[in-house]
């Protein structure tokens, strides 16, 4: 049977605010590796978590899904007891979600230049350039979150279009310099997903000295990032984790 995972994925996340064990479905019963430390594996470790969230009163909003290949990735608000901004990544084999990996942080902002960590364009562009955007992307996180090359930011980031999100940096790149280039350090990337003018990469590193897990969105526009989204989140002790997958 043929499945929009897009639409499978929205369904599962949705699942959240009733708490309905139907909404895990969509993930296989034989296999499914859960790389969020703090939940059990498998459907029935989602579906009781889902339950207890439920209990909350919790409220989702899905402000933008992709696909790639066998990935669905969103970027996702969460009102809980608090409000939270995450990303959420699926990993599928035919109709069913096998693995799964996200990343949430408390909601914070509007930053400096008044953009929310969630608000800006939303509209998947340009998917015969997937590739492309993918490799530059690639080649940023590399020149200048992992090698902290400043010089190099002006070759991969349009000043006079960009928009940042970060709640704590605004759309300068004094303040960009400052916020990635002095606070964090980005150490690896491990996945990067893209859908047309959309890329998500995922980094592992530090913040304030403390494993940390970055996963950033990016908007390409004629060959420059002109939008960037994040979140920050850090990785508990293995001691706390709920499964051994590990969060990467």
């Amino acid at each position: 049977m043929n499945i929009d995972r897009k639409q499978a994925i929205e369904f599962l996340l949705k699942g959240i605010e009733s708490g309905d064990p139907a909404a895990v479905k969509i993930i296989s019963p034989d296999q499914y590796i859960q790389h969020n430390p703090q939940t059990h594996e498998g459907r029935e470790g989602l579906a009781a978590l889902f339950k207890r969230l439920a209990k909350t009163s919790p409220r989702v909003n899905i402000v933008r899904i992709f696909s790639d290949g066998d990935f669905v990735f969103a970027h996702t608000e969460y009102d809980f007891s608090t409000s939270r901004v995450g990303f959420e990544v699926f990993r599928f084999q035919g109709e069913y979600a096998v693995e799964h990996w996200d990343n949430i942080q408390p909601r914070v902002g509007p930053n400096p230049g008044g953009h929310t960590m969630v608000d800006g364009e939303t509209t998947v562009l340009d998917l015969d350039l997937t590739e492309s955007n993918r490799k530059f992307v690639k080649s940023f996180v590399q020149d200048v979150l992992i090698d902290k090359d400043q010089n190099r930011i002006a070759d991969y980031i349009d000043s006079r279009m960009y928009v940042e999100h970060d709640p704590l940096a605004g759309d300068s790149f004094d303040v960009l310099s400052n916020t990635f280039l002095d606070q964090t350090q980005y150490l690896k990337c491990h996945r990067i997903l893209s859908e047309g003018n959309f890329v998500l990469c995922v980094c592992e590193g530090k913040l304030d000295g403390k494993h940390t897990s970055f996963y950033d969105l990016f908007r390409v526009e004629q060959g420059r990032i002109v939008e960037h989204w994040d979140t920050r989140e850090f990785v508990p002790d293995r001691s706390e984790w709920k499964n051994e997958n590990g969060k990467f």
